[in-house]
């Protein structure tokens, strides 16, 4: 069989995987004595590993991560206030199967949003969909897609992420309006997808934070009863990254 017509049929089907590694089969001219079914399957799972790349690109994009992060880049030398076991809870993801939060709080610097980055980038790993907002961006988002007259599609986008990660809570000051669109977001999604926060503000300042006590109530509750909760400290990462730079050497030095 001519090889140019099975690989443009291939291409065609969209197979391009299994195209790439047909040609690369030829190209190196494997005399190996490998069957026709071992052939086939070493096609086969290049398309598979092709395809699953693809997707995993598709759902890092989708996320739009604030930073790159992994879980096999976290420093865990540095004492930050958890246990292993709290840790390992967290990162085996089997919270985000079981539609449950995860809170991680604690002052500047300490890694919440890197632990939050490399949560979110292990969840797309795993063929979860995920989206990322810093609260001060979705706050700006929300009315971008209410001047759109879009905003009912923003809201189902939200509410079909398997996870939805909000880095920031706290800082960007909240009007009702945000607060009840910020309920309608979390009610969405309570008990049917996962939801992971960060925040300096301990979790016992939410409250007083949100403003409404009965938007705030409502959605605290839907929050923090079903929630792994991570209280991070230590010395900013920042400052201790930090370069300090060279002092100039003295003229008595030099001689």
């Amino acid at each position: 069989m001519l090889i140019q017509p099975l690989l443009q049929q291939l291409h065609e089907l969209r197979l391009t995987g299994m195209a790439a590694a047909l040609e690369q089969q030829l190209a190196t001219g494997d005399d190996s004595p490998l069957s026709f079914e071992d052939r086939l399957g070493l096609l086969i799972a290049h398309e598979v590993a092709e395809r699953s790349s693809y997707r995993l690109a598709q759902r890092l994009r989708w996320a739009k991560l604030p930073l790159s992060a992994c879980l096999e880049d976290l420093d865990t030398r540095t004492p930050r206030g958890i246990s292993p076991a709290e840790l390992a809870q967290v990162t085996d993801l089997a919270w985000i199967k079981q539609h449950l939060n995860v809170l991680i709080c604690g002052p500047t610097g300490v890694g919440k949003s890197f632990l939050a980055a490399a949560l979110a980038h292990a969840a797309c790993r795993a063929d979860y969909s995920v989206r990322c907002f810093r609260l001060p961006r979705l706050i700006d988002e929300l009315a971008r897609h209410t001047a759109l007259h879009k905003r009912s599609m923003f809201f189902r986008q939200l509410a079909k992420a398997d996870l939805l990660v909000l880095d920031d809570f706290g800082l960007a000051p909240l009007t009702d309006t945000v607060g009840r669109d910020l309920l309608e977001i979390i009610d969405d999604r309570y008990d049917r997808r996962a939801t992971l926060i960060t925040s300096q503000l301990p979790i016992d300042q939410w409250h007083a934070y949100l403003g409404d006590r009965t938007v705030a109530d409502a959605i605290l509750d839907r929050l923090v009863h079903n929630a792994y909760k991570l209280s991070l400290q230590g010395d900013s990462m920042r400052k201790r990254n930090q370069i300090t730079p060279a002092r100039p050497r003295s003229r008595a030095a030099e001689r």
